[in-house]
């Protein structure tokens, strides 16, 4: 049986995104994920990536991002860890998506939309580190080639 889960270490800069997609593509292809699934869940994964490279870190070095995908019990998750400034993106209000563009306050939209396509997320802050996890359904898949 193939790993249900796969560990990716990235660079905070926004060009390793591209390497983070295409790792959990490969993944997600292996357990046989529905494309419209695994899109979403990348669209997720991006907006949270981008989050934290562009804000999390205020001294202008290289910093390690964690990134860990996992598949079990009819479910895809992943959790971004980071060593960035605290960040609690779930306990920020949520965005007047209704106000017009000139009125609306800059932030909030990319939680929003996290929390749009994902069925769940968290946040936890622990041993220094930031710790984002969010989750959605994919029903029952097996490793692609099974039975």
């Amino acid at each position: 049986m193939e790993n249900d889960s796969v560990s990716i270490v990235l660079n905070s800069e926004l060009s390793e995104v591209p390497r983070a997609a295409a790792r959990v593509d490969a993944f997600c292809r292996a357990w046989d994920i529905p494309g419209r699934v695994t899109y979403r869940f990348n669209l997720a994964l991006e907006e949270a990536l981008t989050n934290v490279i562009s804000y999390a870190f205020s001294d202008g070095r290289r910093h390690e991002i964690v990134v860990r995908i996992e598949h079990r019990n009819g479910g895809l998750a992943a959790t971004v860890s980071d060593d960035g400034e605290p960040f609690d993106p779930l306990a920020q209000p949520p965005p007047d998506i209704h106000a017009t563009v000139e009125d609306r306050k800059i932030g909030g939209l990319g939680i929003h939309l996290l929390r749009s396509l994902m069925d769940s997320v968290e946040y936890r802050r622990a041993d220094g580190r930031n710790h984002l996890t969010f989750r959605t359904h994919v029903g029952t898949s097996k490793p692609a080639g099974t039975t």
